[in-house]
């Protein structure tokens, strides 16, 4: 479709920005309805048919059925109907917690969508980039990604990295729409069309939105996205082990009864029931479920903590860092800029102090050519305060210049920290050029001695000292129409220095002391002077305040020097952003488990290379999110610190999660296992395990998820990354724990059996309620290791108390309807038989609750 058709004759060209109101809010949500959202057709939601599916095929549901088969072989319709009914409900229960998974990852995708800034009601807003919607404004600002195909209107030394569908590395410059270009393809220079899912890497611009979606040239090449597969996390391969060597080891055992119990007995029919039993008592299916749910579950609980993970390794990662990079600006600071002090003519002015009072004349020339230097409708935090300084103090005032036509700008480099912009004075006689940026670079611009530089530098310490950051503020004046390319062709003038602080968060000083007590370390990285990182180190309790590298000074160091500096610095100062990957490299070598901040472009190779890269999701780039792992939403440094504690939390419940699976199939098994064996009835049929697995589900997924971090898990060191999920250590107490409970179950069963075939089923339902009763116990003894047994049992858990209450109703209505005391093959039971059932299956987990008491009063005895 041509771009003349999608755009009306009255289009704002770039003479008339300020004028340009976007659709309201009620046209945009009307577009979303009609066109849908801008995202390719992958990213729909899993079709729910497809999620029932992969539930109906879960082993342990095909064995349920096979086991039906068997018993509709044997006449026995009630046994199949009942295996029927578990059928459904174990179904069900899969279902939820598959939808609730989704629902989850749902909200996740909504929350990761790139963000956009677009113009709504004549108001900058930013939106996810699935919202965008055609003929919306979107403004395009250096490191973006650019959301929707569109047309420019406005732009400024505007260049796009179209390589992501031209293949080209190197960036290509827009133009600005004539009226009359049509659509074309992308790639080539000047040419006015941005595409979606495309890079600005220069300059910044305001473009109209022509396609979205499908309907994108991003769009049309989506199939290429799909056949991207995700790396397995250590965590994913770890399960998959265990999967794969209890399977074996099940098919194993599970051929032995087979044999065994048909040769022994001629009965091959129940040899295939037995080997059912067994089979549905080893296996694990539980693991790759309980992993996919702790992940996406706690992914969603982060971003509750205004902390979105891209990718569930990073959830591993969060409880062995080690070290945090984090940013200064915004991140330990509101970034909420006050315009403090002033310096102007060899004199200071204090601007808090004397907030209500005049502005002496001697200041007008540095708040107007600062005010210049800025954008007129800013969005950078110290930009909005320059402009509310001026327009305070200066309103209806010589120095204010809203007539003047802005008719150059030369944006900042790496290579020259000022930005200079021109303007055509009222009378069109002359250009007036202001200039603001690092003083340093100022002065460089205004070609100063060396000691006038010295002298300067002095002025500027006095200020860092008091935490303030300082720019410079010089103007120029040119006469000529041909403007020059370099900002240093102008003859400037120096003007003075602002003085800017920015208040530090509330909540940083009580995180930062939260990371010393859980064994991590804090960096410091700024752009700042060393005074004015000092100065906030103090403020938030940062360790070593007084020792400091600049960017300078690391410029000139070696990867082996840094090394062995870093053991002990805590900032860095004056550091540009591609410096931080020097920072992240050393701190790697000495075998930290590095987290880093970052929030521009030149941050992502630091991002990339640091084991949990963390964008600020407020004022970051597209280019930063997407090399991170985390995005926080709210640039707040305790949100770090909350998901550290989340991450570890995360890890630990999934820890006693496999822990407690492990456990509880151990006396599962062996009650499927021993009686064959032994030459005793089978105690565990098909339907009785299947009974199990509507606690074991439920209990190992939504109970060990959802319970509460343990007391401790802030005040230990990070876990070691070579440390397994599911160590010898692990292994051995949940065999021990398996152990206990099989050794009550059995001799529940051969006290009440006693070789009499006629106690059969009497046998069978003590043994499997003391069963039921230790499964329940080996939840709640499970949970924490810090906890007492009765505060566990007190706790905020609604998980837990719903799993156990319907266990114990539904084991009740079992034991006492004859009915369902006939479909599981029990017989009624004396209430005493029942009390020492009960009391046997309690007894045989909870003295694990006394060893770890011990254990916790000797690691609180002085050494």
């Amino acid at each position: 479709m041509k771009a003349s058709e999608q755009i009306p004759n009255d289009t704002i060209t770039s003479k008339g920005i300020e004028t340009i109101t976007g659709l309201s809010e009620v046209e945009a949500q009307k577009r979303l309805k009609d066109e849908g959202y801008n995202e390719l057709p992958s990213q729909k939601r899993q079709n729910i048919f497809v999620i029932l599916i992969h539930v109906v095929l879960e082993p342990m549901l095909l064995l349920l059925l096979g086991a039906g088969l068997i018993y509709v072989l044997l006449g026995e319709k009630q046994d199949a109907l009942m295996l029927l009914i578990f059928v459904f409900v174990v179904v069900g229960i899969t279902f939820y917690q598959q939808q609730k998974t989704e629902r989850a990852l749902e909200a996740l995708k909504n929350l990761s969508s790139p963000r956009a800034l677009v113009i709504r009601n004549g108001q900058q807003k930013r939106i996810p980039g699935r919202e965008v919607v055609r003929e919306d404004y979107i403004v395009l600002r250096e490191g973006d990604r650019v959301p929707a195909d569109a047309v420019v209107i406005f732009s400024s030394n505007l260049s796009i990295d179209e390589s992501l569908l031209t293949g080209e590395s190197l960036a290509v410059r827009k133009s600005e729409w004539d009226g009359k270009a049509s659509m074309t393809q992308p790639g080539g220079d000047d040419l006015p069309f941005v595409f979606s899912g495309t890079l600005v890497v220069q300059g910044h611009g305001i473009a109209r939105v022509l396609s979205i979606g499908s309907q994108t040239e991003m769009g049309k090449i989506g199939k290429a996205l799909q056949k991207i597969t995700p790396e397995e996390t250590l965590l994913k391969k770890e399960t998959s082990r265990l999967v794969k060597n209890f399977a074996i080891g099940g098919l194993i055992l599970c051929s032995l009864v087979v044999i065994i119990y048909g040769i022994t007995r001629g009965d091959w029919i129940v040899a295939f029931l037995a080997g059912v039993s067994l089979s549905m008592a080893i296996l694990p299916e539980e693991f790759p479920v309980v992993l996919m749910i702790f992940m996406s579950l706690g992914a969603w609980r982060m971003s509750k903590r205004q902390v979105l993970t891209r990718n569930t390794a990073s959830i591993e990662m969060l409880g062995a860092a080690t070290m945090l990079c984090v940013d200064k600006t915004g991140t330990l600071t509101q970034n909420k800029m006050i315009l403090s002090s002033l310096f102007c003519d060899n004199q200071f002015y204090n601007m808090e102090k004397n907030c209500e009072k005049p502005l002496p004349e001697c200041f007008h020339d540095l708040l107007e050519y600062g005010n210049l230097a800025s954008q007129r409708d800013p969005f950078d935090p110290i930009e909005k305060e320059i402009k509310r300084t001026t327009e305070k103090f200066l309103q209806n005032t010589e120095h204010i210049h809203d007539p003047w036509k802005l008719v150059r700008e030369y944006p900042l480099s790496k290579h020259l920290l000022t930005l200079s912009h021109v303007w055509e004075s009222q009378d069109k006689r002359k250009h007036v050029i202001s200039a603001k940026g690092a003083p340093e670079a100022i002065a460089d611009l205004c070609h100063f001695t060396k000691e006038q530089t010295k002298e300067l530098l002095i002025h500027i310490k006095e200020m860092t000292d008091k935490g303030l950051r300082v720019l410079g503020v010089a103007r120029s004046s040119f006469k000529e129409d041909s403007l020059p390319d370099k900002q240093h062709d102008f003859e400037y003038e120096f003007v003075g220095l602002l003085g800017f602080v920015d208040p530090v968060r509330l909540t940083v000083a009580p995180s930062l002391k939260e990371c010393y007590t859980a064994g991590m370390r804090m960096i410091m990285i700024t752009g700042d002077y060393p005074g004015t990182a000092q100065h906030i180190a103090r403020q938030i309790g940062l360790k070593n305040p007084e020792k400091f590298i600049t960017g300078p000074e690391l410029s000139q160091m070696n990867p082996d020097e840094l090394r062995e500096k870093i053991k002990t610095i805590n900032i860095f100062a004056r550091v540009i952003p591609e410096q931080k990957l020097a920072i992240v490299d050393a701190l790697k070598a000495n075998g930290e488990i590095v987290a880093m901040t970052g929030d521009g472009v030149n941050d992502a190779p630091a991002l990339k290379s640091s084991h949990i890269g963390i964008a600020m999701g407020e004022r970051g780039t597209d280019v930063a999110r997407e090399s991170s792992s985390i995005v926080l939403l709210n640039d707040d440094f305790s949100s770090i610190v909350q998901a550290v504690r989340l991450g570890r939390r995360i890890f630990d419940n999934l820890r006693k999660s496999i822990s407690y699976i492990f456990s509880v199939h151990i006396p599962i098994a062996g009650m499927a296992l021993i009686p064959v064996l032994m030459g005793l009835p089978l105690v565990l049929l098909p339907a009785h395990i299947a009974f199990l697995e509507l606690i074991i589900d439920p209990a190992c997924s939504t109970v060990f998820e959802a319970e509460r971090e343990e007391k401790n898990i802030m005040n230990r060191p990070p876990r070691n990354l070579k440390e397994r999920l599911f160590g010898r250590k692990n292994l051995l107490y949940s065999f021990i724990q398996g152990l206990s409970v099989l050794i009550a179950v059995i001799f529940i069963f051969l006290w009440f059996y006693n070789g009499t075939p006629a106690k059969e089923d009497q046998a069978r339902t003590l043994s499997f309620a003391t069963l039921v009763i230790a499964n329940i116990m080996l939840i709640i003894v499970n949970l924490s290791g810090t906890h007492s047994l009765v505060t566990t049992v007190n706790s905020k858990n609604k998980a837990l108390w719903l799993v156990v209450i319907g266990a114990i109703l539904t084991l009740l209505m079992i034991l006492l309807i004859p009915f369902l005391q006939n479909l599981f093959h029990f017989s009624p039971i004396p209430l005493i038989d029942f009390f020492i059932a009960t009391i046997a299956g309690i007894i045989s987990v909870s003295w694990f609750k006394v060893i770890d008491l011990v254990k916790r009063k000797s690691h609180m005895k002085p050494t």
